[in-house]
C-alpha cells in the first residue's frame, strides 16, 4: 500500500488554504496525504509585537518539532517565516511558483478612497472619526462637511503593522504617522483593523489574494521592498526521508527556488540568519536576475539607511546574495546600522 505523507500546517485559514494546495498538487502527482493541524508560538501569542518576542521560527517551530518526532511527514510554511538556518534533520523539499511579493496598505473600511489617498499626500481628505489629523492644509467647506484640499503639507495617520521592515519603510517615508502593533492571523488583523480607530494597516498582497480577502480599495505599496522570500511557499521535511522529499520535487518551481534563495542568503550574509528589518528581492527579467538588497535602522531612519543593487545571468545569479551581502558589509554605514540592530534583537514579519 502506497504511503500517505502527513501535511503539517497551522491551524490559520491562510496556512490551511497553502498546505491543501499543496496537498492537491501532491495528489496530481499520484502521492495521497492528510492535513496536520497544530498552532505555533506565534498563533498562540497574538499580542506581542513580533518584534518583542526576541526569537526566530516564532511561526516554524512547532511544525519543525513534530517533523523531526515523525509526528508528520512535510510541512508548509510561508517562506518569509522560516529562518534562512533549517533545524537540523530538516531540508528543504520544494519551493512553490511565488505569487505577488509586494506589500497593501488596506485603508479602514469607512474611508472613501479619496480619504485613503490622502494619507499618502494626494488628493482630497474628508475629515472623519478615523484618527487622521491635519497640519497646515487648506480648509474648503460647503454645507454636507468640511475637506481639506493637499497642499503638500502632512497628513497625520494611524497605520497598524507588527513588522519591523514595514515599520522602518513606512517612517521613513511618512515620518509623521503613528505606527500602532497589530498582531494575529490575517482574518484576525482584518478584524482588528475593522473594529480600530486606525486609518489601515499594511498586509502581504500574496497572504489577502490566496483566501479571497484583499479590498477592492487595497493600496499596493511599490515603493516598499518585501521582506525575503514573500510571497513564496516552502515545503520541508526530514534529511532521511527520501520518499517525503521526491515526492515534493515536482511541485519545486526553479525560478522562484533561485530567486528566494538569493534574498535569503542576502539576509543571513547580513544578519547571520537573524530576523531583522531587511528587505530584499530577487527577479528574472530578459535573461538576468535582478536584484535589490535594504536594510534600514527604525531608530536612525535618516541616516541608518543603506541600500544595494545587483544584476548577472542565471547562470551565474546562484551566489548573487552572498556576494552583495558582503558588498554591503565592506561599508562603514552598513556594518554600523547592523551592529545597532543585533543590539536591540529587533524581529520582523510573520504570517502574511
Amino acid at each position: 500500500m502506497q504511503r500517505v505523507l502527513r501535511i503539517g500546517t497551522r491551524d490559520s485559514q491562510l496556512a490551511v488554504w497553502q498546505a491543501t494546495l499543496v496537498q492537491g498538487l501532491l495528489k496530481e502527482a499520484g502521492v495521497p496525504s492528510e492535513l496536520v493541524y497544530m498552532k505555533s508560538e506565534g498563533d498562540i501569542d497574538t499580542v506581542t509585537p513580533l518584534y518583542a518576542l526576541g526569537v526566530t521560527g516564532v511561526f516554524t517551530k512547532t511544525l519543525d518539532a513534530a517533523l523531526l518526532n515523525d509526528r508528520i511527514d512535510i510541512a508548509v510554511h510561508s517562506m518569509k517565516d522560516v529562518p534562512v538556518q533549517l533545524a537540523d534533520g530538516i531540508q528543504q523539499a520544494a519551493v512553490l511558483k511565488r505569487a505577488s511579493h509586494k506589500d497593501l496598505f488596506v485603508p479602514h473600511p469607512s474611508l472613501s478612497d479619496a480619504e485613503a489617498k490622502a494619507i499618502f499626500g494626494m488628493g482630497v481628505l474628508t475629515i472623519t472619526d478615523i484618527a487622521i489629523s491635519t497640519a497646515g492644509s487648506k480648509k474648503i467647506k460647503n454645507e454636507e462637511h468640511t475637506t481639506y484640499e493637499d497642499t503638500g503639507d502632512r497628513v497625520d495617520a494611524i497605520v497598524a503593522t507588527s513588522s519591523i521592515r514595514r515599520i522602518a519603510q513606512w517612517r521613513r517615508r511618512y515620518p509623521h504617522h503613528q505606527i500602532e502593533n497589530l498582531r494575529g492571523n490575517v482574518n484576525t488583523r482584518l478584524r482588528k483593523l475593522n473594529e480600530s480607530n486606525w486609518a489601515g494597516a499594511i498586509f502581504a498582497a500574496a497572504g489577502l489574494e490566496r483566501i479571497n480577502l484583499r479590498p477592492s480599495n487595497a493600496i499596493e505599496l511599490d515603493w516598499m521592498l518585501p521582506a525575503p522570500a514573500q510571497g513564496a511557499i516552502m515545503v520541508v521535511c526530514r534529511q532521511a526521508d527520501e520518499y517525503a522529499f521526491e515526492s515534493c520535487q515536482s511541485l519545486d518551481h526553479e525560478e522562484t527556488a533561485l530567486c528566494t534563495k538569493i534574498e535569503r542568503d542576502f539576509l543571513a550574509g547580513l544578519m547571520g540568519g537573524c530576523s531583522t528589518p531587511i528587505s530584499a528581492l530577487a527577479e528574472v527579467k530578459d535573461g538576468e536576475v535582478v536584484f535589490r538588497g535594504q536594510i534600514i535602522d527604525p531608530n536612525d531612519l535618516k541616516l541608518g539607511y543603506s541600500e544595494i543593487n545587483g544584476r548577472d545571468t542565471i547562470a551565474r545569479a546562484s551566489n548573487m546574495g552572498k556576494r552583495c551581502a558582503e558588498k554591503l558589509l565592506s561599508q562603514t554605514a552598513s556594518k554600523s546600522i547592523i551592529e545597532r540592530i543585533r543590539k536591540k534583537g529587533l524581529t520582523t514579519d510573520g504570517d502574511a
